[in-house]
């Protein structure tokens, strides 16, 4: 880490000898937030159970930065340096995803992950998000039922779930007040920006997974002199930011489930579900109906269509995955013993929870920073509960696995107007990293990132599967791509393709990243 800090920007003038010396309150006034850049935290080990490297430390930021002499909040910041290589080029932040998703334990998982030729260039920085984790954290008071945000349309119960949108937004008021206006992906750029300095950085670079790729764009945008090395692992679609994001994962999923049809029907002598693309289609819709009339029994709970359509949705972009659990919800319909498919988990950057020991997080903290963010980042929300109620039967006609639930009603309706525009994210030279089988970024929104970023490159791994690239073996191709970045700050000179076979990436294969092929609607998040 450098010793030396960044001094406080001041306009003097040309000579400093033709103006008065600036009093502090000259000084405070010409940069507000230098006493937040200027803070020197107070690290120490995180928690005996990890590395005694692994240290955290807490630092102030202003709730609003409009007003940084007003209510402070604290952020929750973590780190593990480079060491003494001598071949230190400076710090890497990182997020895991959300919004809502805790990354203090990040330097921990990295340092894993990352190759040693890329990690002694890095100190490794982890952070909560404002809001999350030990962020000073937010509750809406949420019971479980409430935190659920998946909602098919149903006529009969439409008047219900307007009810439970309308009572989240209201909880989190009460419980929050104007604070959950500041709980936004501006602010939490701003913030990354008080990290910097005060770690002493020029710029800083950066890895950010899912909503993470957003919230890096973002601080790309406000702070383009301060970007270093930025990779953007499965990226959301800014133009879409944040309905379109979640009304994507079900025009994501159509393509995906007819892939599904095509490889279960070559296997049909394993699953025995069909042996042509139609005939597992209709299976799969008969084991819908069916469960729609008499719900299935399914490990001490009992599934109607609904449950089943929510529950499979993810599990579509890996075949085998999907393919096992239909087997095994017939079964269980036939009333044979069944067993619940433990698929791979869709986010393999998950981190894990930043409480410290004995600290007890809301239990609702996760799902109030998310409606948070995505009602507070956009005014872009439909206010008429009646058009939510459109366009979820239009969708379900269009998208049939999930275009009720992503287009049903939310909390973002009843939500108070945001407290500035939404960031338009443009030009930024750095890395996208995508998979083409990404259930909560599918191909097209990391394509619709690399186009906004006009002066960005994409890494795509054709064929790969599951929510996250930048895992696993370094030999693969995507990550070589990553970790040759992250070492020399140089981006390919085109687009880069890999292809996978099996579980390994093969290439890499230089060239434009293709356009994936036409499905119904837009494919998406």
């Amino acid at each position: 880490m450098r010793i030396r800090r960044l001094a406080p920007v001041l306009a003097v003038g040309v000579t400093a000898t033709l103006l008065p010396a600036l009093t502090p309150a000259h000084a405070a006034t010409a940069d507000p937030l230098q006493r937040f850049r200027s803070q020197h935290p107070a690290w120490h080990r995180c928690d005996t159970s990890q590395p005694a490297a692994y240290q955290c430390a807490t630092i102030e930021v202003p709730l609003d930065y409009s007003h940084p002499t007003r209510k402070t909040i604290k952020l929750a910041i973590s780190r593990m340096k480079a060491g003494t290589s001598g071949k230190r080029h400076g710090a890497i932040l990182f997020n895991p995803g959300g919004p809502g998703g805790e990354g203090l334990s990040m330097p921990v998982m990295m340092n894993d992950m990352m190759p040693k030729k890329v990690r002694q260039q890095y100190d490794l920085i982890g952070f909560d998000p404002r809001g999350v984790g030990r962020s000073t954290p937010v509750t809406c008071g949420l019971t479980a039922a409430e935190q659920n945000i998946e909602h098919p349309y149903r006529p009969e119960t439409f008047k219900r779930d307007v009810t439970w949108a309308r009572t989240v937004a209201e909880k989190c008021r009460a419980k929050n007040g104007d604070a959950l206006r500041y709980l936004t992906t501006r602010n939490t750029a701003r913030d990354m920006d008080v990290i910097r300095a005060v770690l002493g950085e020029k710029k800083i670079s950066y890895l950010g997974y899912s909503y993470g790729t957003y919230l890096g764009a973002v601080y790309a945008q406000m702070f383009p002199q301060r970007t270093d090395r930025f990779v953007l692992d499965s990226a959301v679609d800014p133009a879409r930011v944040w309905r379109g994001m979640i009304q994507v994962w079900a025009e994501g999923t159509e393509p995906a489930f007819t892939r599904w049809t095509k490889w279960t029907a070559l296997r049909n002598h394993t699953y025995r579900l069909g042996d042509t693309p139609a005939a597992v289609k209709k299976t799969f819709w008969d084991l819908i109906a069916r469960a729609d009339r008499d719900p299935i029994p399914y490990e001490g709970e009992k599934l109607n269509g609904d449950d089943i359509r929510a529950a499979l949705r993810r599990q579509f972009f890996s075949p085998e995955s999907a393919a096992k659990s239909v087997v095994s919800l017939k079964k269980a319909a036939d009333g044979k013993p069944a067993s619940r498919n433990s698929a791979t988990p869709d986010d393999a950057t998950e981190p894990r929870r930043s409480a410290a020991p004995g600290e007890q997080l809301p239990a609702d903290n996760s799902t109030a920073v998310f409606w948070s963010v995505v009602c507070g980042d956009t005014a872009a929300w439909p206010r008429d509960p009646d058009q939510y109620r459109r366009d979820a039967i239009r969708n379900k006609a269009r998208y049939p696995l999930y275009g009720d639930f992503g287009s049903n009603i939310t909390p973002c309706a009843f939500w108070k107007k945001p407290a500035e525009p939404v960031t338009a994210v443009r030009n930024a030279r750095l890395l996208t990293v995508q998979n083409q089988w990404d259930s909560q970024t599918p191909l097209a929104s990391g394509l619709g990132m690399h186009r906004a970023l006009k002066g960005s490159r994409m890494v795509y791994v054709k064929g790969g599967e599951g929510h996250g690239v930048y895992y696993g073996d370094p030999r693969a191709c995507a990550n070589r791509a990553v970790n040759a970045y992250l070492s020399t700050g140089r981006l390919p000179v085109r687009d880069v393709t890999c292809e996978v076979s099996g579980n390994q990436n093969r290439g890499p294969r230089k060239g434009m990243v293709p356009t994936p092929q036409p499905a119904p609607g837009v494919p998406g998040f």
